[in-house]
């Protein structure tokens, strides 16, 4: 008799059986209803492209058909019994959007692996090749979750390391990948005497693959031609003996790191992270800011527009940003004119240097996605999609 696997020893592969299983339960309902059309899944970082959420929504479903409208207005009773089927198979559900519905384990088990898969696929999602030291959780995850480094791709592998030196303080060059003669990473150092030139050589390896002799002498062999002071080997396996007896001999020049001094570094470079952003900002640099905001449109000042059968404005200033990440600090609306009841008018943001200290605190300053595309420039917060103002009123509208 086959044995019952629990949840808590699910993998990513048994999560993501269950995602299709359920994915298949809500398909076959609706066909059966004939109001399988217009329809069809999503994961939530597909959807809004930002941290999961807790509760875990395990899929979103979305529906532009009769699906939504059969289900939003009880027509034929067919909301109790989607409740009911959910029910039996586990999950409950909630309108998300418009169109949009969102679906819930309910087993708390669950629930947690849920979270653990869906934190995975976020932080899978950071590393990119510039995200700054905007996100900690970059680093923090591997802490708690060591054996992931073994799941990461070797590309991003190099990635990861390639962001841990630049938040130690090195000035690092990552590698193309392909083709790079035996070193992943470049990394210098200020010294008195010169910069200190260390070269990077990254194997992602699974814990029972050692490395060799070869592949340590090869990587020394490589930072005599390029005059380095120093090389670095970094795996998530580790070595066999031979190899050690070797960066032995080379009196310093070669180091050897494995798992354990990686998540070190990770340690590390968390410590360095800030989880309050407005701690990263000082109140006299923000009101330099605002005070000059004020005077002239700026591309550092930017808008979003929301909600549903209502119009509201969020407007913020980009205080800080690289290619791929960026902080940006909330603003207080102004009311231009309105309708004499606060309900529909036009608004601005407020740039006065005197609430500088009022406008710094941790709810108040996040963090973004920075993407461009044909020029236009976009931060996405995982809930509101800011662009640049041009300095023009904004509609409002609360009347539902």
């Amino acid at each position: 008799m086959m044995k019952i696997k629990n949840i808590d020893e699910w993998s990513d592969q048994d999560i993501e059986t269950e995602i299709s299983r359920i994915q298949g339960v809500i398909k076959e309902w609706a066909t059966s209803k004939d109001l399988w059309f217009d329809c069809g899944f999503k994961s939530y970082l597909e959807h809004v492209n930002g941290e999961p959420k807790s509760p875990p929504i395990t899929t979103l479903f979305w529906s532009e058909g009769d699906f939504h409208r059969f289900i939003t207005e009880g027509i034929e009773g067919l909301d109790t019994e989607f409740y009911e089927l959910l029910e039996a198979h586990g999950y409950w559900f909630e309108l998300y959007s418009s169109c949009t519905f969102a679906i819930y384990p309910n087993d708390e088990a669950l629930s947690k692996k849920f979270e653990e898969y869906f934190h995975w696929q976020w932080v899978c999602s950071l590393v990119t090749e510039d995200t700054s030291d905007v996100y900690e959780e970059l680093y923090s995850h591997f802490i708690t979750n060591p054996d992931d480094l073994h799941k990461l791709e070797w590309r991003d592998f190099e990635i990861l390391l390639f962001r841990i030196f630049q938040n130690h303080g090195f000035k690092a060059i990552l590698g193309p990948g392909r083709g790079d003669e035996g070193i992943d990473i470049r990394l210098w150092q200020e010294d008195p005497l010169g910069d200190i030139l260390t070269v990077v050589q990254a194997k992602k390896y699974a814990p029972h693959r050692s490395i060799g002799q070869t592949d340590v002498a090869a990587l020394f062999g490589v930072s005599m031609v390029e005059n380095a002071q120093k090389a670095l080997f970094v795996t998530t396996s580790n070595y066999a003996p031979v190899a050690k007896r070797f960066a032995a001999r080379t009196s310093g020049i070669l180091e050897l790191a494995e798992k354990e001094v990686i998540l070190d570094w990770c340690g590390k470079a968390t410590a360095g992270m800030i989880a309050d952003k407005s701690s990263l900002l000082s109140e006299k640099s923000i009101e330099t800011i605002i005070g000059r905001l004020s005077k002239q449109a700026d591309h550092r000042i930017v808008h979003a527009t929301w909600g549903y059968n209502m119009i509201h404005n969020n407007f913020a200033i980009v205080v800080k940003e690289s290619k791929h990440a960026a902080l940006l600090m909330g603003l207080t609306n102004q009311t231009l004119r309105d309708d004499r009841y606060g309900q529909r008018g036009e608004e601005i943001p407020i740039l006065d240097p005197n609430l500088s200290k009022s406008l710094l605190h941790a709810d108040n300053v996040w963090r973004a996605k920075r993407s461009e595309e044909n020029g236009r420039i976009s931060y996405w917060d995982g809930e509101r999609l800011y662009s640049v103002w041009n300095g023009q009123p904004v509609n409002f509208d609360y009347m539902d």
